[in-house]
């Protein structure tokens, strides 16, 4: 069909949606069932205008098509990170910011770090940072889960190789950069400080890898080839800033979306407890229900038609995993938590050559931080006035602090973990 034909369908729904904005992060889950009864497609004036997909099928259908809609750092809407709306000023992130077959070259460095053989040989770490995080306040019989949540950081951190202590810099700077709003002290200090220093840091670990090679991920990507030759600084750089950056949010956010749920929650709480076996098949419905990362942002790259609407080139599109993974027409009752839903085809961790090379780390930390929640503090209680959200809800919804009370139990660990300069 060409582009000057007549389009069949109505005008597309236009509304002003900002998933950036105070009235969505209230409620996400009622603003974005508000689109999709708009359609499968809609069209948002803000920031410069973007098209929002809601559906499961539109949303597969896109994700699957790099060629139209693309993940590659471009112009179009600005400088900066392509994957978000508005674009984060922050660097290249590799490989997710390029599109096959670029992409493939240095996805595959990725995956052997990342596949369920390497995550086995990562679950000692795991369960050393989740029972030490646990063991600082497990006498207390209070704590801030916002803080225990920060497992992911610190294992992300110790498995690239570096200094674990520094895991609360690396986590509240990209927390900040996706969840605190643009123009505020928080944002700007993230930006300005903070990822400076970030780079600093990683850099001249990269350099102490190329004289003195370790065991860990950064020595990995500083020996490993792409197109027969070494990787850059640049380039190596780029690949562990991403990790970093899904490493400290994506679980986070999805174990503490978990606890919130399972404090209202006290039957579907006692199940897991009383059969743990459960946790993994239950943490593919929570991923689905709750979706730590809602959307992601492609570009459009050519005039095309999709959907019944017409694309132009530079056009930004915003595919929500959330509102996919809440669709009638993918899931029944798809606001329900069954925890025995299966298959459990959600979106949650993307789709298509961009899918989330990290899924398998997420879940073995999910896994664990919530066995061991629910293990030894079994009969929290959130204290809600307590609880402060993140102003800013569009990528990784999450709290800055979450306050909860418990009955005391006992240390179980020897005392390793971080070092007490982070704590």
């Amino acid at each position: 069909m060409s582009l000057d034909d007549p389009i069949v369908e109505p005008a597309c729904p236009e509304v002003d949606f900002d998933h950036n904005s105070p009235e969505h992060a209230v409620d996400p889950v009622a603003s974005y069932r508000r689109l999709r009864e708009l359609g499968s497609v809609v069209r948002s004036p803000r920031h410069d205008g973007f098209w929002v997909f809601t559906d499961y099928e539109t949303v597969f259908e896109a994700a699957r098509d790099d060629q139209v809609f693309s993940s590659a750092r471009c112009p179009y809407g600005g400088d900066g990170l392509a994957t978000v709306i508005p674009k984060t000023p922050v660097n290249h992130h590799i490989p997710v910011e390029l599109d096959p077959p670029e992409h493939r070259k240095y996805r595959k460095l990725i995956n052997p770090l990342t596949a369920p053989a390497a995550v086995e040989r990562l679950r000692p770490t795991i369960e050393k940072y989740t029972t030490w995080f646990i063991d600082r306040v497990i006498e207390d019989g209070r704590c801030d889960f916002a803080t225990i949540i920060g497992v992911p950081a610190v294992v992300t951190i110790d498995w690239l190789g570096l200094p674990p202590e520094d895991w609360e810099r690396y986590a509240h700077a990209h927390h900040a950069a996706l969840s605190e709003l643009p123009g505020t002290a928080e944002f700007a200090h993230a930006i300005d400080v903070e990822f400076p220093w970030m780079e600093r840091q990683l850099r001249s670990a990269i350099a102490q890898r190329r004289v003195e090679p370790r065991d860990d991920v950064l020595t990995h990507l500083v020996g490993s080839q792409v197109d027969g030759r070494p990787l850059t600084d640049d380039e190596v750089f780029g690949m562990a800033e991403l990790l970093i950056s899904g490493g400290v949010g994506t679980t986070a956010s999805l174990v503490g979306q978990t606890l919130m749920y399972l404090d209202g929650d006290r039957d579907l709480r006692r199940a897991l407890i009383d059969h743990p076996e459960k946790l993994p098949r239950a943490v593919e419905e929570f991923l689905r229900v709750f979706s730590p990362t809602q959307a992601l942002a492609r570009t459009v790259t050519r005039d095309v038609e999709f959907g019944g609407r017409r694309f132009r080139t530079g056009d930004r599109v915003l595919l929500s995993w959330a509102s996919a993974n809440r669709d009638a027409a993918a899931f029944e009752n798809p606001d329900t938590v069954d925890i025995e839903r299966w298959p459990n085809r959600h979106t949650s961790f993307g789709m298509g050559v961009h899918r989330c090379a990290g899924s398998h780390i997420a879940r073995a930390l999910a896994v664990e931080m919530l066995g061991q929640i629910l293990g030894r503090m079994p009969d929290y209680e959130i204290v809600h006035d307590g609880v402060v959200p993140f102003a800013h809800q569009a990528v990784n919804l999450g709290w800055k602090k979450m306050p909860a009370r418990f009955t005391p139990g006992a240390r179980r660990g020897s005392g390793g973990g971080v070092r007490s300069g982070s704590q």
